[in-house]
């Protein structure tokens, strides 16, 4: 065998993705029809196609420049042939019929509810959405229950200092979060994540902080708010102290 084509072979094996792209990665099913949205590099759809997860993939971006890059992913690997590549909005270029599984990773949470809400179908039966939202998880997490969708999982994953949290989505109706839920998503006992305490952990001081600055202040429509973080960092220290309970 050629060393150029070994090395290329190697390579195409060794594909790593970070941290947070491979929880996502790690929760798509076997041959599952995947759409990448907001895909960039198309590091994601590339690494499952390589892997044997899946066989082809959407990658769709809204500019031209990310969606280049992408090209240049797949042709680098030799997967051309098994992706099809989309300039839209969102998921305005993507058919109901074209995809089962919706990975949205990278995106502020409004963002990714505007994307759902344009596309209803990701609510149909047999819909999976793997949604990786870098802001707003709190309010992602009450549009999706006030909009039918269910949560179904919480998956952490970190990269240096950072935490990030991708939820596996489909449609049904959850129960109600609570307060600190509605912050740090739901638990239960048993469940595997390494992660979960510390992420308990900055949100409490997150809440702790925001609390001190709230209580400085003299602006009337603060109090609302006040009484409102207030609620939810209580909730916070129960869910942490439910969670210690659990490790023991």
């Amino acid at each position: 065998m050629p060393l150029l084509f070994y090395q290329e072979v190697v390579s195409m094996r060794t594909m790593e993705l970070s941290p947070r792209l491979r929880s996502v990665a790690n929760l798509v099913p076997q041959g599952a029809r995947l759409a990448d949205i907001g895909t960039d590099h198309a590091y994601l759809p590339t690494w499952l196609i390589l892997h044997g997860v899946i066989d082809r993939a959407i990658a769709a971006d809204l500019r031209e420049g990310p969606l280049e890059r992408a090209r240049l992913t797949a042709e680098k690997y030799g997967l051309s042939g098994h992706m099809s590549f989309r300039l839209c909005d969102g998921l305005a270029g993507v058919g109901e019929d074209e995809a089962d599984v919706v990975a949205i990773a990278g995106m502020g949470g409004e963002t990714i509810a505007e994307i759902l809400s344009a596309a209803p179908w990701t609510k149909a039966e047999g819909k999976l959405l793997l949604l990786q939202p870098m802001s707003a998880q709190p309010e992602l997490r009450r549009w999706l229950w006030e909009q039918g969708y269910s949560i179904r999982r919480e998956v952490l994953s970190k990269e240096g200092e950072t935490l990030y949290v991708t939820f596996l989505v489909n449609a049904g109706q959850m129960d109600k979060l609570t307060a600190g839920e509605l912050w740090a998503g739901r638990q239960q006992a048993g469940e595997d994540a390494p992660l979960r305490g510390e992420y308990l952990d900055r949100l409490i001081a997150q809440t702790g902080r925001a609390l001190e600055g709230l209580r400085r202040s003299t602006r009337a429509a603060d109090s609302g708010r006040l009484a409102e973080m207030e609620q939810v960092h209580q909730d916070l220290l129960r869910l942490k102290e439910e969670w210690s309970t659990w490790q023991q």
